[in-house]
């Protein structure tokens, strides 16, 4: 998962982390810990956060399925 890219996203969006989790349908808390890799997102979840964020199909590639360790 590339953090990096995906804490970029999410700053690029303007939006708070409260109210990217509760479009995305989990707590803040839970939010942060998906953030920051101590806790895998889900399928549903990962697709719900791309459309939140208007992420190209690239861009949610590139985050969620790369190979790079941070």
């Amino acid at each position: 998962m590339d953090l990096e890219m995906l804490n970029k996203k999410i700053r690029d969006s303007g939006m708070t982390m409260v109210a990217i989790s509760s479009k995305i349908g989990i707590t803040r808390e839970t939010l942060y810990n998906k953030i920051n890799g101590s806790v895998e997102f889900k399928a549903s979840e990962m697709q719900k956060l791309s459309n939140v964020l208007g992420l190209s199909e690239e861009d949610r590639n590139h985050i969620f399925f790369t190979n790079n360790v941070n």
